[in-house]
Order: structure tokens, then sequence, then C-alpha cells
């Protein structure tokens, strides 16, 4: 799994004009999902980014999570994370998941961070949405599984 995420003091993301999921302080996620993820990688991003500590603490260091400050998550799907553009001028997309493993892993993700008890609001799969945010920082971070091992890209 890939994601980019942006520390973000207010997000939004809307379908057909309509805000369907709106979050305060917290972290907008952009989640991709690859052909080759598994639960396993869906446990362990949840729980990477809900303790990662990217808020400032009273000093200005990074040392507070979305737990300490109890933040809020938008999760937003975007297969593009995983397009490959060596080749050519048009991008190809043959390691993101397939629509239906990729739901699947999408929504397990998104019930994984609920888990934690913290509000988490979605765009929706598969559909052309815009999202609007305010960077906080900025801060924007991108992890990716790649077989069970975060890895800063």
């Amino acid at each position: 799994m890939k994601a980019v995420l942006q520390r973000v003091s207010r997000a939004q993301v809307s379908v057909d004009g309509e805000i369907i999921g709106k979050i305060g302080k917290g972290i907008l996620i952009l989640l991709g999902v690859g052909k080759n993820d598994s639960l396993e990688d869906v446990k362990y991003l949840s729980d990477k980014i809900i303790n990662l500590r990217i808020f400032p603490d009273e000093n200005d260091k990074l040392n507070l999570s979305l737990k300490d400050i109890d933040g809020e998550i938008l999760v937003v799907s975007q297969f593009t994370l995983y397009a490959d553009c060596r080749k050519g001028r048009r991008p190809s997309f043959e390691q993101a998941a397939k629509p239906d493993t990729a739901v699947e892993l999408y929504n397990r993700f998104v019930a994984e961070c609920k888990t934690y008890g913290i509000k988490v609001e979605t765009g929706q799969f598969q559909a052309m949405m815009n999202v609007e945010l305010c960077n906080e920082g900025p801060v924007t971070i991108l992890l990716d599984t790649n077989d069970g091992r975060i890895q800063i890209c």
C-alpha cells in the first residue's frame, strides 16, 4: 500500500459538488492499494499512521501523534499512486490492485483506523472527486508498505 499523508488544519472531499467527507485538524490520507497488498499491510500501515508523531508539541517539536491531539482522518482512494511513468508518456497502472480487491482493502483500512477511536471520513471509491485541504506546515509524508516494511519514498 502507498499513502500520501498531509497534515491539515482542515480538508474535505466532494463528488458532483456535494461534500461527502470533511475533517478539521488531522491527516488527509491519499491511499493506493497495490496488487500484492494484504490485510497485513492494512494493519501495519494504519497503526503506523495513527501513531506517527507529526504534530508539534508545546516546544514546536514533532512529538505528538494523531491520537495525542484528538485529530481526524480523511481517507481518499487514489490508484494513481501506483503510476509507473518510466516508459513513454502514458502512465502504466499494472501494479495497482484490481477494483474489487482495492475496494475491499480500502474499506478494511478505513475500518481499522476507526478501531483507534478516531473520527474517520472518506471519499467515494472510483468516483471523480475534488479534494480541498489546508496543508499545515506544510507537512507531507510518503509511505509504502513494500513487503511489510514502511519506506520513506
